[in-house]
This record gives structure tokens, C-alpha cells and sequence, in this order.
């Protein structure tokens, strides 16, 4: 099969097309899916870069890659949720069980994947399980987001951001965000009630009770930037408020004396998020953002155009 492989860290140049790859076999309780499209994240320069080889290490050649979407080809012993021929979406991390998703062909656990919605294209839906993941796990697990809250979302326009904001709109609440001002109207579109330039503005001093002055106005923030944003974020919470970083390591001491609730997530992609995910698409919720998408054979391109630009929305890798 044909699969974008690397024999070593380093930057995207590392990645290599081998039209003569291994094709998986499928094991116990996962699925062996052909590939329709894939996307990148932020999480596989990581890996690709070797931030991750102490905790993560990689035995190459290596097939890297979590999001698909694709056919079911054959089933391992003990998967009943899923037959042959049925279109699925999910994680192939190779971290979680899988095989990577940038190839023809891909392993994954069955409790990682879920059926894909009919009313959106194999690109779409292989853009979203874990950015749709990440904002489904924030927003309604560890925050409990509902009517009448206020939340401020750094990163609008990105990968997690955008989908972010449809989700805190669906659940009712008041969404502030922060972007570059050329992605203002993109964010307005997708629901977003107030938005912050953050190479102009500082997100700390421009949202103010208008009765007490005090700058503590959130009941929940969703950072996906993180570094210095992800403290002056615990700044601007009520007291009780949440904190959910995507990035930074938020400040345990601080959070705990202004009793506020501070989290770095460590995202799952399983079957109940993407579950939720397929029922926001189906009722017109939630849509995905394609900046651009590009051949496999094209992925160091994909990549450069990741890394370079502040896309909006996902890249995606059309694989067949």
C-alpha cells in the first residue's frame, strides 16, 4: 500500500512516500479501514519533531497520522459494533492502538472510531475526530457549559477553536474569542459574540463587568494557544470558574486560591465523543473548516502549510 512514512525525527522534509508499505493486519477488537482522507494536527509535528520520543517513542519506519475517515475492509475477533462496508470515522494513533492514518490502509481500535454522518463528505469528517473531540470533552465534560455562561476562547479561528465556538453556541452560551484581526468576520460567522485582536488588544484588560469594573467576568476559558496566555487566563475566571488548556500547564497554586478549576486536557478520541460529534453535524450544528486539502503524496506541502500559516479551519489529505 501506499503510506507517507518517516526513518527518523525532524522536520516535515523527514516524511517519505512508500508505495510498497505493509498493509496492517487487523487484531483483536480493532478494524482494518481504507483510507479516504486523513488530517494533520498540531500533535503530529510533535511527534514527527521528536518533542514527544521520551514519553512517546517511535520504532521506524513510521507511520504517523490519528484522523481518517474510510470503509471498513475486515473486522478483528470481537467487534460487533461495526460490518464490512460501513463508513466510519476516528483515531488511528499509533499511540492508541492504531496504525496511523496517513496510508491507504489503517488499523484502529473499534472503541475509537464510530459511524461517519451521511450528510458530510469523507474531507470533512476526517478533519474533525479529534479537534471535534477536544471541544466536545472541554465544553460539556469538564466545564458543563449551558445557558447564560460566558466563555472566552483563545484561538478562534484554528483547528479546535472554530469548532469550539459553534459547540459553547449550541449550548447557549455568550462566546468571546480571541483571533488576528484578519480572521475577525470568519469567527463572527461561526457565531462568536465578541471578538478580541489579540496582536492589538490584551485580552486581560478589554472585557470589564460594567457595573464593578473587575475583569473577572468568565465562567469558563478554553485556551488552545497556550505559554504566557494560559495564566493570565486563570485572571479573567469568576471565582469557581474553569479552565480547560489544550497547551500550558496552568498555574495549580494560583487556580487554587482564586478556587478555580484548572485543567490540562489530555484529548480522547473514542466512540462516545464522535458519537456526539455525528449528532451535531446531522443537526446542522457544526461544520468544518477546510483550509486546504492536499494529495498524500503532497504531505511535507501539507505540513509546511500548517507550520507557516495561521490556517483556518483543518488541513486535510485526500488519500483516495
Amino acid at each position: 500500500m501506499k503510506a507517507a512514512q518517516i526513518n527518523k525525527y525532524g522536520g516535515y522534509e523527514v516524511f517519505e512516500i512508500n508505495n510498497d508499505a505493509p498493509k496492517p493486519t487487523v487484531g483483536e477488537g480493532k478494524v482494518l479501514v481504507e483510507v479516504y482522507a486523513a488530517s494533520i494536527n498540531p500533535f503530529d509535528k510533535a511527534v514527527r519533531a521528536g518533542f514527544m520520543k521520551n514519553m512517546m517513542p517511535l520504532n521506524f519506519p513510521a507511520i504517523l497520522g490519528g484522523d481518517f475517515a474510510g470503509v471498513v475492509k475486515e473486522i478483528g475477533e470481537g467487534v460487533t459494533e461495526f460490518k464490512v462496508g460501513d463508513e466510519v470515522f476516528g483515531s488511528a494513533n499509533i499511540f492508541s492502538g492504531g496504525s496511523g492514518s496517513f496510508a491507504e490502509f489503517a488499523t484502529a481500535k473499534a472503541r475509537n472510531a464510530a459511524i461517519k454522518p451521511k450528510n458530510i463528505t469523507f474531507e470533512q469528517v476526517g478533519a474533525l475526530p479529534l479537534v471535534g473531540s477536544s471541544a466536545v470533552q472541554a465544553l460539556e465534560e469538564h466545564m458543563n457549559l449551558h445557558n447564560d455562561q460566558k466563555i472566552l476562547i483563545h484561538g478562534g479561528a484554528g483547528g479546535i477553536g472554530h469548532i469550539a465556538i459553534q459547540l459553547a453556541k449550541t449550548l447557549g452560551a455568550y462566546v468571546v474569542t480571541t483571533v488576528s484581526g484578519n480572521d475577525k468576520d470568519f469567527v463572527k460567522q461561526l457565531g462568536a459574540d465578541e471578538v478580541i485582536d489579540y496582536k492589538n488588544e490584551k485580552f486581560e484588560e478589554k472585557i470589564k463587568d460594567p457595573s464593578t469594573g473587575s475583569g473577572q467576568v468568565f465562567d469558563a476559558v478554553f485556551d488552545t494557544v497556550g505559554g504566557e496566555v494560559t495564566n493570565k487566563s486563570l485572571q479573567v475566571l469568576k471565582k469557581g470558574g474553569v479552565l480547560v488548556s489544550m497547551i500550558g500547564e496552568p498555574d495549580a497554586k494560583f487556580a487554587e486560591e482564586r478556587e478555580i478549576t484548572a485543567i490540562r486536557q489530555g484529548t480522547k478520541v473514542n466512540t462516545k465523543h464522535l458519537e456526539r460529534l455525528a449528532q451535531l453535524i446531522e443537526n446542522g450544528k457544526i461544520k468544518v473548516n477546510i483550509a486546504k486539502i492536499f494529495p498524500l503524496d503532497q504531505i511535507q506541502d501539507a505540513f509546511k502549510y500548517q507550520e507557516e500559516l495561521h490556517s483556518r479551519g483543518k488541513i486535510v489529505l485526500k488519500i483516495r
